[in-house]
C-alpha cells in the first residue's frame, strides 16, 4: 500500500498549462491513497456551492479519477470551499469522513496592540482551514488518515498594518501578524494531537497517519506537539501514543520538500502511530525538480507543477 501527500499549490482554472507537469507527477506516485492540499473550488452557474472542477480535469484519464474522495467544505454547508481545500483520494473504500475546525480547541482571544484604529476589545484568532479525517477500509482493517494544511509562517493581516499588498507599514505590525500566525499553527497542531489521542483512547492499536503540509520542520512547535515524544512528555508509559516522523528513514540531505531562498526545508510530513509504523517499508520525496519558491514568486513565476515536493510512503497491508 502506497500513501502520498502533495501540496499542488492553488490548483484552479485555467489548468491546461499545468497538466503536462502535474499529471506525470501524480502518476509517478503510484499511490493507493493520495492526500492533496490547496485544491481550489470553482463556481458553477446556478449552484451556491463551489465544485472541484479543476481537480476533475487534472485527474481525468489517470488512475485517480475513479478513486473514492473526501474533501473539506465551508463550515455548516456542503460543497467545496473557496480556496485551499483538502482532498483525500483512496483506491480503498472510504467508510466515513469528517472535518475538524475548532471542535476541540476554541479560538484564542487576543487584544491586538498595533491595529489602526486601535482595538477596543479582544478578538478571536481563528484557523483558516480545517483538518480532514478519513476512515478507510484497507483489506478489512481500519486506517485513519488526518490530512492537514497548517498556517504558513507568514504574518497574518493586521488592520491598517500594511502600506501595500506585501509591504508592512511598521515592524511592530508585522511582528504582531507573525505572532498571530504562530498562534494559529500551534493551535492547529494541538487540535490534531487531541483528535489523535481520542482515536487512541478508543483503540490503542489504531493505525493513524497525520499527513500533509504542516509548514514547520520537525524541531518546531507544531511537530513537537504532534509527535509528543517521551523526551518531551517525560513519561515512557506514553511512548506508544507518540507519532513517528517517517522522513527520518531518509538521509538528512534527502529530507526536504521545499527550497526557500536556497535553504532546503522539510515542511510536508507523514507522522504514523506505532501500529502503522510497524507496517512501514520505505519513503520517497520527489524533490528532484524543485524550484526555489522565494525566487520564483519574487519573479512572478507561478509554478507549473508545485514548489512543494510530493512525499510517498509504502506500507505492508
Amino acid at each position: 500500500m502506497r500513501i502520498a501527500t502533495f501540496n499542488i499549490e492553488n490548483l484552479d482554472l485555467p489548468i491546461e498549462p499545468r497538466l503536462r507537469v502535474l499529471r506525470p507527477a501524480l502518476e509517478r506516485l503510484d499511490a493507493d491513497i493520495v492526500c492533496l492540499q490547496e485544491v481550489n473550488g470553482q463556481h458553477v452557474t446556478g449552484r451556491k456551492a463551489r465544485e472541484l472542477i479543476a481537480l476533475d480535469v487534472l485527474l481525468a484519464g489517470t488512475r485517480y479519477a475513479s478513486y473514492a474522495r473526501a474533501a473539506t467544505h465551508p463550515p455548516g454547508r456542503q460543497g467545496a470551499g473557496d480556496v485551499h481545500n483538502l482532498v483525500t483520494l483512496s483506491r480503498y473504500p472510504i467508510v466515513s469522513w469528517w472535518q475538524i475546525l475548532h471542535d476541540l480547541v476554541a479560538p484564542v482571544e487576543v487584544r491586538l496592540v498595533t491595529p489602526k484604529p486601535p482595538a477596543i476589545a479582544p478578538s478571536p484568532v481563528r484557523f483558516e482551514r480545517p483538518a480532514l479525517v478519513t476512515q478507510i477500509d484497507v483489506g478489512g482493517q481500519p486506517l485513519t488518515i488526518v490530512n492537514v494544511h497548517f498556517r504558513a509562517p507568514l504574518a497574518s493581516s493586521i488592520a491598517g498594518g500594511k502600506s501595500g499588498p506585501f509591504v508592512w507599514a511598521s515592524s511592530a505590525a508585522w511582528a504582531e501578524g507573525f505572532h498571530l500566525s504562530a498562534i494559529k499553527r500551534a493551535g492547529q497542531a494541538l487540535e490534531v494531537r487531541l483528535a489523535v489521542d481520542r482515536l487512541l483512547d478508543v483503540d490503542p492499536g489504531a493505525m493513524v497517519l497525520v499527513i500533509g503540509d504542516l509548514n514547520a520542520e520537525d524541531h518546531e512547535t507544531p511537530l513537537r506537539t504532534l509527535i509528543a515524544a517521551p523526551e518531551d512528555t517525560g513519561n515512557s508509559d506514553l511512548a506508544a501514543r507518540s507519532l513517528v516522523p517517517l522522513e527520518r528513514a531518509l538521509p538528512p540531505d534527502r529530507r526536504f520538500t521545499i527550497i526557500h531562498h536556497g535553504r532546503p526545508q522539510m515542511v510536508d510530513h507523514m507522522l504514523a502511530s506505532h501500529a502503522l509504523y510497524g507496517r512501514f517499508k520505505s519513503i520517497e520525496i520527489h524533490n528532484e525538480a524543485l524550484g526555489d519558491e522565494a525566487v520564483g514568486y519574487a519573479k512572478g513565476i507561478a509554478p507549473a507543477g508545485s514548489y512543494h515536493a510530493a512525499v510517498v510512503a509504502e506500507f505492508g497491508v
